[in-house]
């Protein structure tokens, strides 16, 4: 198949990789690893391989931000870290969003995406999110049991929730009605709730056993950007696909997607045009065995190719 010309990207195509490697969202050692894998692995030539120009300036070192003293507020955990890490990388991901370039950022864990995605909105006010996970991130300080920002994210782009002053850069950018789930399959109570309050559009694993996937992209395209002329941002958590094909990650959860169906949603993106930023995040090399993180850590790379143009034909 031809290469799909892109509507707001700049000429040559660039996609700058953003690594990511930072843990602090969450508690389980070792996500911060994913990213350093997934480029051993070879994922800037793969992409230069597509016909992509490859940025990649080695990965974001976090230490001089990192906090001595950052105790928890209220139940958050690392707050102010996550914070300085998070508004680091809004600027960075802004930065290349602006140059016309695709901001490909590799976690980490997802909490990331409070910085990548304010990144992008920075520059398309207008993008849609299509949020690929088993699990919503729409906690807010109050709802949260864990404390883990990893669950949060949304709901800071969102402006849901309580103030927390350390978290004042994110402006609540995102609009409810620009952003849309698929894979969802583990939703804490006060998840749901905030969902429903909110009018949220959320397909879940019974959507897509019902429907097909092909279909609830096409809905899901069809509820953010009918006209499919709004820029869009896919953060894509490797957990949305099941644990049989994905193994190493934190929070893994059975019934979810299948190697194909996550596939299918990267490449229908692609086909679009529309794609101006991915995330790929939560791969944890240090959650199994090497064969599964070798597994893994190959899907990953795999997605991140159908998500910029490789076709199975």
């Amino acid at each position: 198949m031809a290469p799909v010309a892109s509507h707001f990207l700049q000429q040559p195509m660039t996609v700058a990789i953003v690594g990511c490697p930072f843990s602090a969202g969450q508690q389980k050692l070792g996500v911060d690893k994913g990213p350093i894998h997934l480029v051993e692995a070879g994922l800037a030539e793969q992409l230069t391989e597509l016909g992509w120009n490859v940025k990649f300036d080695g990965h974001h070192q976090f230490e001089e931000l990192t906090v001595a003293d950052d105790p928890p507020i209220g139940k958050l955990r690392n707050p102010r870290f996550v914070s300085r890490v998070t508004e680091s990388v809004a600027k960075v991901v802004g930065a290349h969003a602006a140059k016309g370039e695709l901001p490909l950022t590799l976690g980490g864990d997802h909490s990331l995406a409070m910085g990548t995605i304010s990144g992008t909105l920075n520059t398309h006010p207008d993008a849609c999110v299509i949020w690929i996970d088993a699990h919503a991130d729409i906690n807010t300080p109050e709802t949260t049991d864990s404390g883990n920002i990893h669950g949060m994210p949304v709901s800071f782009l969102l402006g849901l929730g309580g103030k927390v002053p350390e978290f004042e850069w994110v402006k609540p950018l995102l609009k409810a009605d620009r952003l849309v789930y698929i894979g969802l399959r583990d939703i804490d109570a006060g998840e749901k709730r905030i969902l429903k309050e909110n009018k949220i559009k959320a397909f879940s694993m019974h959507e897509v056993d019902k429907y097909g996937i092909g279909k609830v992209v096409e809905m899901a395209l069809d509820h953010v950007n009918p006209d499919r002329k709004l820029p869009i941002h896919l953060s894509f958590d490797v957990d949305a696909l099941d644990p049989s094909v994905a193994p190493s990650t934190g929070t893994p959860v059975r019934g979810g997607l299948t190697f194909r169906e996550g596939h299918y949603i990267c490449e229908a993106i692609y086909e679009t045009g529309l794609l101006v930023a991915l995330d790929l995040v939560e791969v944890n090399p240090s959650l199994a065995d090497a064969a599964s993180v070798h597994q893994t850590v190959t899907v990953g790379c795999s997605l991140v190719r159908a998500a910029l143009g490789e076709t199975l034909l």
